[in-house]
């Protein structure tokens, strides 16, 4: 089994959607902080070996969560230019694997990324999510494949190797993606109107 303790996590924060329109998506409010740190604080605790976020010209101050920032400014060409990158800053600091994971899925768990862990047998690993219809990010790969990965080109990433991997399925509202305004609308009227009506059910008592 693959260790948090052995693990990068690689956050890949550079992709400005161009469905979202000229606003960073990533800076956007929801509930109590910006998008992008809901996932950072999701994962605050697991004792990963480092923490990567590769970003293009953003406000967010990811070094003040303990981040290494690698700033990509290609970040226009597709993601996989972000996911080289991270991947050779966590060689760099000596990892024997990588986490994968977005800055725009605010819903992840610490609970779902031991889940990965867990099923990750060695340096071959390859553990992707779920939904249970599709692989997506959170993804998990062994040291083996950082060749591989170090070659992705282009938007396609590494979807090859995500597909060809192990599945682990989860709640699809865990694995919710912001692209569009409409996306993060739909995700506040969700979640923020069950803020308040916990809220006050609260002051009710």
């Amino acid at each position: 089994m693959l260790r948090a303790e052995d693990t990068a996590l690689v956050l890949l924060a550079a992709g400005r959607s161009r469905r979202f329109g000229d606003v960073d998506k990533l800076t956007e409010p929801f509930l109590d902080q910006p998008l992008a740190y809901h996932v950072v604080t999701a994962l605050e605790a697991v004792p990963f070996r480092c923490r990567i976020a590769v970003v293009c010209q953003t406000s967010l101050d990811f070094a003040s969560r303990g981040y290494t920032v690698v700033e990509n400014p290609e970040a226009a060409d597709g993601q996989a230019g972000s996911l080289r990158l991270g991947v050779q800053a966590a060689i760099d600091q000596g990892a024997s694997a990588v986490l994968i994971a977005l800055a725009d899925m605010p819903r992840v768990t610490a609970t779902h990324i031991y889940r990965l862990l867990d099923y990750a047998e060695g340096p071959d690993a390859v553990i992707a999510s779920s939904n249970g219809v599709h692989p997506t990010p959170p993804a998990l790969f062994g040291a083996a494949h950082f060749p591989d990965l170090l070659r992705c080109c282009g938007d396609e990433g590494a979807r090859a190797l995500v597909r060809g991997g192990h599945h682990v399925i989860t709640r699809a509202d865990e694995l919710i993606d912001i692209d569009t305004p409409e996306d993060l609308a739909a995700l506040r009227a969700a979640y923020e109107v069950k803020t308040v009506i916990r809220a006050g059910a609260r002051r009710s008592d």
